[in-house]
């Protein structure tokens, strides 16, 4: 913040008016005993008893001036929070959009040089096919971006289009992984059911395919392991199914926990603007696990020891 407005910090805004209330209520109430001295000696020269005129308005009046400072202060508390959220929903917009423009202008800038190449230079067949993968590449992450927010739009106003179906989930999650394995080369996953039961569940495959990406790349990108590791369990428990996604990765400070599902969330500060992604994927993933009836949970004993997200859905809904 501009040292030369620190006067206009909203913490120091909110204290000056919770001390401004204060000396009010002092030098109100000053007053007020001034007044009643004042008008006691009054009384007293008029031979009036200065209990039965003054005692019932004193406390009255006392009564009321507290309730009123009270709720001017209830008021002032109130404001100050709300600033507070919507400054921090500012600052994470601002580093939500400037994490997404660099999301979407790599790949331009990438798909401009190799069209640049072509352009100039009269290349080999096999040079021009090693671009045109590349250029694929960046074009499938720049759609893969879009369709993220066009998703999250629709989910949240509650416009997404899709057919819903009874999938066993072990199946869909096996079935995911061998159509992405490519994308994950070099990584260990293993998918464990231990009890061997079959969890057939009614999910939307293309919602539920982009919770499973998300979980899977976070996994993968913030992992700094020789050979990155993703478990995935089943774990039926009391009235849930605990689908838990175990990785080796960064692992996350138990602070961040509660946090991480929030919209333009990102580990660090919020106005971190060389922190990675935007704040998007676990969001959605918190979002489509809701519209599935379920919910997300995140654990982690601290940096550098992995994190885990579980996917919980309730087991009254399977049919065995």
């Amino acid at each position: 913040m501009n040292q030369s407005k620190w006067f206009l910090h909203p913490i120091l805004i909110f204290i000056s008016s919770i001390v401004a209330v204060c000396l009010s209520l002092i030098l109100y109430i000053y007053w007020y005993v001034e007044i009643s001295t004042g008008l006691k000696g009054v009384l007293d020269r008029a031979k009036l008893d200065p209990e039965r005129v003054l005692a019932s308005q004193t406390w009255l009046v006392i009564m009321v001036l507290s309730i009123l400072v009270g709720i001017i202060l209830m008021g002032i508390f109130i404001i100050f929070i709300y600033n507070q959220k919507t400054f921090r929903l500012y600052r994470l917009q601002r580093n939500f959009i400037s994490n997404f423009t660099h999301e979407l202008k790599t790949p331009v800038t990438s798909l401009k040089l190799y069209l640049e190449t072509f352009r100039k230079y009269d290349l080999p067949r096999e040079d021009q096919l090693r671009y045109i993968g590349y250029m694929v590449q960046d074009a499938d992450r720049l759609t893969h971006n879009i369709n993220r927010i066009l998703n999250l739009a629709r989910i949240e106003s509650k416009t997404y289009e899709g057919t819903v179906k009874r999938e066993d989930l072990v199946q869909a999650i096996e079935r995911f992984y061998e159509k992405n394995r490519h994308l994950f080369d070099g990584c260990e996953i293993n998918i464990h059911n231990p009890s061997g039961r079959s969890f057939p569940y009614i999910i939307n495959p293309a919602l539920f395919e982009i919770l499973l990406m998300n979980l899977f790349t976070n996994a993968i990108k913030y992992n700094e392991s020789k050979v990155p590791r993703l478990d995935i369990t089943f774990e039926p428990k009391g009235r849930g199914l605990y689908i838990r996604f175990e990785d080796n990765g960064m692992g996350l400070p138990r602070s961040e926990l509660k946090k991480v599902f929030k919209k333009f969330y990102q580990i660090g500060r919020a106005d971190d603007m060389s922190a990675k992604g935007t704040g998007l994927g676990l969001y959605l993933v918190e979002t489509i696990a809701r519209f599935h009836k379920g919910k997300m949970t995140a654990e982690s004993k601290g940096i550098g020891k992995g994190a885990a997200f579980s996917l919980i859905l309730p087991l009254k809904n399977f049919k065995v």
